[in-house]
């Protein structure tokens, strides 16, 4: 009940209201039958801003952080995201990613539509990175097509780090259902569900226009930030702090 008040009622219209987001491709989303519906992840923004569009409830598999944060703002964001119905997903550890499959497979099973980031985390450059293989081993278990969408604009109003976002206009698209019945049985097949998920990405970067990244962004995330810290060890270094 909540998630259709926060939808229809309080977040929703207040969402088209401040950003007037540019809607294309809305009739590729399925009016009834499970479906994953597979975006680029630029913004914090981006949890709110497609749910708002499309007509038909979605639930996103949430990293399990929105859940667990300390204080009044983390329990305020953990209630916000049970009651919008969102699934937490440990990112930890070897078997983080058969839960998340798992937990996708229960909502596709219920004939719903399942909303993910194949890339795996925010993006924090902007650029668009390579896909981790959940969402093709979920839609080929499942049968069900895979709708690409992407968030344009979204990184230019809240980055990574920016609290509040900046109140300009974005552009949402979906394009048409990929259907990957002709890999049916191959869903445990690494070739297979490779050829898939780059599909899918490739998808979404014709939608996007983004530059595209051949790497995982966790990795390239994890470099820079050990880049910035090397910098940061040499500077104390040269410029150590006096003491008083």
């Amino acid at each position: 009940m909540f998630y259709y008040v926060l939808k229809y009622v309080l977040l929703g219209p207040l969402l088209r209201l401040l950003f007037r987001p540019r809607i294309e491709g809305l009739e590729h989303i399925p009016a009834e039958g499970a479906a994953i519906v597979a975006g680029n992840h630029l913004s914090f923004s981006d949890h709110f801003l497609m749910p708002a569009i499309i007509k038909r409830r979605i639930t996103f598999l949430a990293k399990a952080e929105y859940f667990t944060g300390p204080g009044l703002k983390g329990r305020l964001t953990a209630a916000f995201f049970h009651s919008a119905g969102q699934i937490p997903v440990d990112r930890s550890g070897k078997d983080a990613g058969q839960a998340a499959i798992r937990e996708g497979l229960g909502v596709l099973g219920k004939g719903e539509l399942l909303g993910i980031y194949p890339e795996g985390t925010r993006s924090h450059d902007g650029r668009l990175y390579k896909g981790k293989v959940g969402v093709a081993v979920m839609a080929l278990r499942a049968g069900v097509p895979v709708v690409p969408c992407a968030m344009v604009g979204t990184f230019e109003i809240q980055p990574p780090g920016q609290v509040l976002p900046k109140i300009k206009r974005v552009t949402v698209r979906f394009g048409k259902p990929l259907d990957f019945s002709r890999y049916a049985g191959l869903e445990n097949e690494k070739a297979a569900i490779r050829a898939v998920t780059d599909e899918i990405m490739y998808a979404i970067l014709e939608l996007s226009g983004q530059e595209y990244v051949d790497r995982y962004a966790a990795e390239v995330k994890a470099e820079q930030q050990e880049r910035e810290q090397g910098q940061r060890g040499a500077r104390t270094a040269r410029f150590p702090r006096r003491r008083s």
